[in-house]
């Protein structure tokens, strides 16, 4: 299991315990999951956030 399957499923659970049900609850679940899946692909070295976010190198 990849750092970023742990990341999606850790996301996953954190929005089921935030969530109130509905439409609302449903939105929480897919923003942390995908937010899990990317920080754990960024560990993983799968996705590269820095690019992502506009950041340069230093120096």
């Amino acid at each position: 299991m990849t750092t970023s399957t742990i990341g999606l499923i850790a996301g996953l659970l954190l929005a089921i315990a935030a969530a109130a049900g509905g439409f609302v609850g449903f939105l929480v679940a897919l923003v942390l999951g995908t937010a899990g899946y990317l920080i754990g692909g960024h560990f993983d070295g799968e996705i590269d956030l820095s690019a992502l976010l506009g950041r340069r190198g230093r120096g």
